[in-house]
């Protein structure tokens, strides 16, 4: 497959980009890496796609949903591969046993937007439909349900070394859950905004978020403590339109924390943890940049609906 390069220089630094020729039929919804070398997306045509970003070129295309895929999560070490989807369901793959799911998932009455896994093989989902849900992987067994008025998740990670998962939700919450009593723990003051997206530092100390919003109002990040829960440390602005996606980035050696955020702006924003934002790199003509999956220190992949997979070289 060819590849599209280009650069953008900002502030002084220097971001090397490139656009892959599109692996899916549509936009891309989802994106996460599975190796150093291949990375799972997920989109609008249904598929679910394994792809080499070094080499440019698409390894599997797994089909089995009916409706688009929402999101895609890997189970750390392994070639296991899980999507949600618009057809209420979770299926489970791996890309050494063919190309039919191995497991179904199957009890949400709406759209899954939630879906993490714990080291422990426990698959957490959360659903429009005010439900999340603990899963055995093995048996595809609904272990633990739990229903909360209003909470339309939006999108669920697991707090790494932990029994807590944490959620955002389209009323405007985040809620941190117990893994073992399957109840909420905490549940952090309301934002303005629609929350988005989450994700947890690698130590489980910080908690980031994104808010929806237009025109500058909202749009935002925010870095929380998870050890004091409710605890705002800075909020990130600067994003014109919803900010679908925020990811902690791997550290460089003796480099500082750093957080990347994506929007419907179509930029992606780069910012050191604690204070101010370091770069911005803009896509223009890629439309809504919706995913992240940080590879390393310094390869960060984004999912674009116009233009398919870019990869971005920090």
């Amino acid at each position: 497959m060819g590849k599209l390069q280009s650069k953008f220089r900002k502030r002084s630094e220097l971001y090397q980009v490139v656009q892959y020729e599109p692996a899916h039929h549509g936009s891309i919804n989802t994106v996460t890496t599975l190796s150093p070398d291949l990375c799972v997306s997920g989109g609008s045509d249904q598929a679910v796609v394994v792809y080499d970003w070094k080499q440019g070129r698409m390894c599997q295309s797994f089909q089995g949903h009916n409706r688009e895929v929402t999101k895609v999560i890997c189970y750390p070490g392994s070639t296991w591969i899980f999507s949600a989807s618009r057809d209420k369901t979770v299926l489970m793959w791996d890309l050494n046993q063919g190309d039919e799911p191995i497991q179904e998932f199957c009890g949400h009455e709406l759209v899954v937007n939630g879906l993490a896994i714990s080291p422990g093989r426990k698959l957490c989902t959360g659903s429009r439909d005010n439900w999340m849900c603990l899963w055995d992987i093995e048996s595809a067994k609904c272990e633990q349900r739990h229903n909360i008025s209003r909470n339309l998740v939006t999108h669920v990670c697991w707090v790494p070394a932990s029994s807590s998962i944490v959620q955002t939700s389209e009323d405007k919450t985040i809620r941190v859950w117990d893994s073992r009593a399957w109840q909420v723990t905490n549940t952090f003051p309301a934002k303005q905004y629609i929350q988005t997206h989450c994700d947890v530092s690698p130590n489980g100390n910080y908690l980031v978020s994104s808010s929806n919003g237009f025109g500058g109002q909202g749009c935002e990040a925010t870095l929380w403590d998870l050890r004091q829960p409710g605890c705002k440390v800075v909020e990130y602005r600067g994003h014109l339109q919803t900010t679908a996606c925020c990811v902690f980035l791997p550290m460089h050696p003796g480099g500082t924390a750093q957080v990347g955020t994506s929007s419907h702006d179509s930029s992606v924003k780069i910012w050191d943890q604690h204070t101010a934002c370091l770069g911005t790199l803009s896509l223009e003509g890629a439309g809504p940049l919706v995913s992240l999956a940080p590879n390393d220190s310094s390869n960060l992949l984004c999912a674009s609906f116009n233009n398919g997979l870019h990869h971005i070289q920090v």
